[in-house]
């Protein structure tokens, strides 16, 4: 199943920003920067998913050091060369649901446009609960199709399947604020901030504190 994962977007590496300015719109991707661009103090940083480096390269500033992971080595090689003017980014292939990371390694744990593909989602924010320090961070952004209006869901959802295709089995698709909530307390954090941005695409912010 992992080779299946890899293979599925790894295809997408060279166009994969683009793919998803297309699907989403441009506006979500600048919304979701600025939220993440704003955050402070982010110390010992690992994002898993981390594609081609769109996100990554937001709060890179903010943080001591950043290790940006994803299943696809194609992502990662389009991360490092889009990404190599950050001193302080190193990469590596990693799956969400289950890392050889220590325990109590970062300060803070980044998921973004992740939660909602992958296949156990719980898996991978008990994760990010174990390599976590005592107080340490969570972020996470989504794409949801919570609050959004039906015509602009179906239209992404056109957009999805013109650019990627159908999407893997267990893709859910977007999380409503509550089914997330429930996620973080069930892998015991606790949830600091949770809205939803956008305007016709929306997506979900979170932060969230492991105690």
């Amino acid at each position: 199943m992992a080779g299946h994962k890899e293979d599925y977007w790894g295809r997408f590496a060279g166009t994969f920003d683009e793919d998803q300015r297309y699907i989403a719109g441009e506006a979500i991707q600048r919304a979701l920067a600025e939220e993440l661009s704003g955050e402070q103090n982010l110390g010992d940083v690992i994002e898993f998913g981390c594609g081609r480096g769109y996100y990554t390269q937001a709060f890179a500033n903010k943080s001591k050091c950043v290790v940006a992971t994803d299943l696809s080595d194609e992502m990662l090689e389009m991360a490092r060369i889009q990404l190599k003017r950050f001193e302080n980014i190193t990469f590596q292939k990693a799956n969400c649901e289950s890392t050889t990371f220590p325990a109590g390694a970062f300060d803070t744990a980044i998921m973004i446009n992740l939660i909602h593909v992958i296949e156990n989602p719980l898996n991978a924010l008990l994760e990010c609960h174990r390599i976590l320090k005592n107080g340490g961070k969570l972020l996470i952004a989504s794409y949801t199709g919570y609050s959004m209006k039906w015509l602009h869901r179906v239209g992404m959802a056109i957009r999805f399947l013109k650019k990627w295709g159908k999407p893997l089995p267990y893709f859910s698709g977007s999380l409503s604020p509550d089914q997330l909530a429930v996620l973080l307390e069930k892998a015991a954090f606790v949830v600091e901030e949770s809205k939803t941005i956008g305007d016709k695409t929306k997506a979900l912010y979170l932060r969230a504190r492991k105690e």
